[in-house]
């Protein structure tokens, strides 16, 4: 009997390509990303700027109570078998734009050339003489500094750490280093030293002689560092510190490849879903042969083994293609990446990974196989006798399948009304919301759970409102409606899959869209401007701030005081920055009432402050400001926040209102964004307002756009990587399409011979077979938004991150719309085939 269905496989190669293809592409994928993973793990070994390689040993000591003189790094150089000693060092400066503006720099020890340098030259030279820097390409991009500029440092007094002493120096060129994230200088560490009037060294990297042992070389050197009981230097092996900063610089990448592993859980789910689907229809093509089997006295056991058997050669043979073919694309990306001028390394053969990504292919389609099995060895023997294509009791559902779908559907409702009951109070921090994301995550399993049992029964009512336009178009669309609605099963089958791509993206698209809400509002109460000019002691006045608005370098400036005030007997903090004025309040949002309400005698409170004193909008409050003369004004609150308010005020009022409790009339502060986006427009604006305001004014300028930017790039990085990631059960969908489309093409060759017959042309042929592709993304769309959204919601809720129920529609229907097209194209090629075959071939074919 094995026999007989091996033949059957190698007779019909198109069927084994069908039924393996989900689980290729899985296999692929899965060994795909441990090639990534290989791949980013040895070029972040190979790049990071650490330890350099060739380092023998590397000794410490602290800075303050023991540091390593230049007399002791004389004396270890000429110790037998150090070949080259680099001294480290590590600083920190204020970098002078102008005025009173200053930005943090780093500076770090390296002596630029030899095997223990950790710097490149890109531009110009590295520092060979007193006074001399050379910085990394983001202190050049940030600062506007190049090779020739000559540039002052502020270095600490050595008296009084408070004050700063200016350092002139010259920038010899641009590096290289491991990462360009923070603003560095390079210099030898002497010269360093030098310009900080610091003694000694807290590090010295050594490379010792071939031949020469770590150990051997620390036995050498401790001598030369003798230090106080407690102050001892430390001596570690090169290889032990570079192994300890790798591991480190590896760790970054580890939540990043376990999200993905958990994406790739959810692919094989798909890619089991899609196999048990094509076997399904397999086996329903082959009832006859099947029955045949049973009438010369096949048991119903030993038909489940042979299909078993068959299904895990399938898996077998997909999944030694699939890590195959990843295998050689981990191999020839670097090469690639090389030819476009980047660098990446080669990885290494797992041999071990490949093997048990095989087996667990082999595993995944022989219980992908197995209900299937089930079902086609209950064929009965008297269907020998008569032509027999599908499962007979198709249409419908048994009452054990519909019991236990209520069921799943019921404990999926439940855990929803557990969440409900302990969902947190907004901005409630003390509360976890771990065991909600636990219970929300089982909640959405048992409803999925629900929708692959009772999928059939769900199909029909879509199937009603989608197919209802289809037949309107005639006899093609209506055929199309009746060749999915026919066979509820398998299109409930098929359409779980795109389900399940639809509702995880969706929900991200929905989560992503109000994390952003999120980041928008909190920018805008901590960024609400790429700068904040806060003035001295006395303020900034109406002629400063004139002039400020009106710098060519400036889109928009808005002034604000804050004066201490009492709200209720509570001390607060009120602004009177003018929120229609500032771009950024758009993004702010109401717990409750308007914002727009805000005016004379109308205020909006922050959350922590409507909190305590227990009001709402609507409600009365009394502002006295107790520094003044003046009375209190009573106001009414037009608005209360989710959560901080701008500037990080406890009330916004209007400035009537602090003019009659008699507030002062000088500024505390300007917000002004930059006339264009980019570095260069920021650093004209800074220097334009810098000059406006001069040097002895006290003023302190802030620049808020950089944290903005970098929490936007993080949104962007978080976005581009869970949608590609997702990509993979939407492709996983289409091939599940494809392939269910294409092998019902192969079962239905009798039907579209007959329709050829009847007068049904080829192009009609194609059309309704894209439909019918196209329903099963339509029904797999509209059943997994259901999903998506909603619990994209509770996620959001559970959370418990501030964040609003931002709806996406716009890419939310942009997803709809293009996996219903991409399925109705993956349709396109067994539509193609079957308009080829003659409706005489066609109409004489069993099978």
């Amino acid at each position: 009997m094995l026999r007989t269905q091996l033949t059957g496989m190698l007779v019909r190669p198109g069927r084994l390509v069908m039924t393996g293809l989900a689980v290729l592409v899985a296999a692929f994928v899965v060994f795909g990303t441990v090639m990534a993973q290989q791949i980013t793990e040895r070029t972040v070994l190979d790049h990071f700027a650490g330890t350099p390689a060739a380092t023998s040993l590397v000794v410490s000591a602290d800075l303050d109570t023991a540091a390593i003189t230049d007399a002791e790094i004389g004396a270890i150089r000429a110790v037998p078998g150090v070949a080259e000693v680099a001294a480290r060092t590590l600083n920190g400066v204020e970098f002078p734009l102008t005025g009173t503006l200053a930005r943090s720099l780093q500076l770090q020890g390296d002596p630029g050339h030899g095997r223990l340098s950790r710097v490149r030259v890109v531009a110009g030279h590295y520092p060979d003489g007193p006074r001399e820097v050379a910085v990394n390409r983001q202190a050049s991009r940030q600062l506007a500094i190049k090779p020739g500029d000559r540039i002052g440092m502020l270095f600490p007094q050595e008296k009084d750490s408070e004050k700063t002493r200016t350092v002139t120096v010259t920038v010899t060129g641009v590096v290289e280093a491991g990462s360009d994230r923070y603003a560095t200088g390079y210099a030898p560490a002497t010269t360093l030293n030098a310009m900080s009037r610091t003694r000694g060294y807290p590090r010295l990297d050594i490379r010792a002689e071939p031949g020469v042992s770590a150990a051997t070389l620390s036995q050498r050197l401790r001598p030369l560092l003798k230090r106080a009981p407690g102050a001892a230097a430390d001596f570690v092996p090169g290889d032990t510190v570079r192994a300890q900063e790798a591991r480190a610089a590896v760790e970054q990448y580890a939540d990043i490849f376990q999200l993905i592993t958990m994406f790739l859980a959810v692919s094989v789910v798909a890619a089991a879903l899609v196999a048990t689907s094509a076997f399904r229809i397999v086996f329903a093509q082959r009832l006859r042969q099947l029955a045949l089997l049973r009438a010369i006295g096949a048991h119903r056991g030993q038909l489940v083994r042979a299909l078993a058997i068959e299904g895990a050669l399938v898996g077998l043979v997909a999944g030694t293609a699939g890590v195959l073919l990843a295998l050689g694309a981990g191999h020839a990306t670097p090469a690639f990446v090389r030819a476009a001028g980047q660098s990446l390394s080669t990885p290494g053969v797992p041999v071990l990974t490949a093997l048990a990504v095989v087996l667990g292919s082999v595993l995944v389609t022989a219980g992908a196989v197995l209900a299937p099995a089930l079902s086609a060895s209950d064929v009965s023997p008297l269907l020998a006798l008569r032509r027999a294509g599908t499962v007979a009791g198709e249409r419908g559902i048994g009452l054990a399948r519909l019991g236990t779908g209520l069921l799943l559907g019921a404990g999926a409702l439940g855990l929803i009304g557990v969440i409900f009951s302990d969902l947190p109070e907004p901005g409630d921090q003390s509360y976890d919301s771990t065991g909600g994301l636990t219970v929300t995550v089982l909640s959405g399993a048992l409803a999925f759970l629900t929708l692959v049992v009772l999928g059939p029964l769900l199909v029909r009512p879509v199937l009603a409102v989608a197919g209802w336009p289809l037949r309107r178009l005639g006899p093609t669309g209506t055929l199309a409606v009746g060749g999915v609605g026919g066979a509820p099963r398998r299109a409930a089958a098929v359409s779980v899959v795109v389900a399940l791509g639809v509702t995880l993206v969706s929900g991200t698209l929905v989560g992503l869209a109000s994390l952003q809400g999120s980041m928008d509002r909190k920018s805008a109460v901590e960024a609400p401007a790429d700068f904040d000019l806060i003035g001295g002691d006395k303020g900034l006045s109406s002629e400063v701030v004139r002039r400020i608005k009106a710098l060519p370098e400036l889109a928009d400036a808005t002034d604000y005081r804050m004066p201490e005030i009492t709200v209720g007997g509570t001390d607060a903090v009120a602004t009177d920055v003018d929120l229609a004025a500032l771009p950024s309040s758009r993004r702010l949002y109401p717990a409750d009432g308007t914002l727009s309400d805000l005016g004379p005698g109308r205020v909006i409170v922050d959350a922590q402050l409507a909190k305590e004193l227990g009001v709402t909008a609507g409600d009365s409050l009394t502002l006295t400001l107790p520094s003044a003369k003046k009375g209190t004004v009573r106001a009414t609150v037009a608005a209360t926040l989710p959560g901080n308010a701008p500037l990080n005020a406890d009330v916004i009022v209007a400035p009537t209102d602090l003019d009659h409790m008699g507030a002062s009339r000088l500024r505390t502060g300007v917000l002004a964004n930059a006339a264009a986006r980019g570095q260069a427009a920021r650093n004209a604006a800074e220097t334009a307002i810098q000059r406006t305001v001069g040097p002895d004014s006290g003023a302190d300028l802030r620049v808020l756009a950089e944290d903005r930017d970098n929490s936007n790039a993080d949104i962007g990085v978080m976005a581009t990587m869970s949608l590609g990631l997702l990509g993979l059960t939407v492709l996983m969908a289409v091939i599940g399409v494809g392939t269910t489309t294409g092998l019902t093409v192969l079962e239905r060759t009798g039907e579209s011979g007959l329709l050829r017959a009847l007068g049904l042309g080829r192009s009609g042929l194609r059309l309704m077979i894209g439909m019918e592709a196209g329903l099963y993304g339509v029904i797999g769309g509209v059943l997994g938004l259901a999903l998506g959204v909603p619990y994209a919601w509770l996620t959001i809720r559970v959370l418990n991150i501030d964040a609003p129920l931002l709806l996406p529609y716009g890419q939310l229907l942009v997803v709809f719309l293009g996996l219903v097209g991409v399925t109705a194209l993956a349709g396109l090629l067994p539509a193609r085939r079957a308009a080829q075959v003659s409706p005489v071939v066609a109409m004489g074919t069993t099978e």
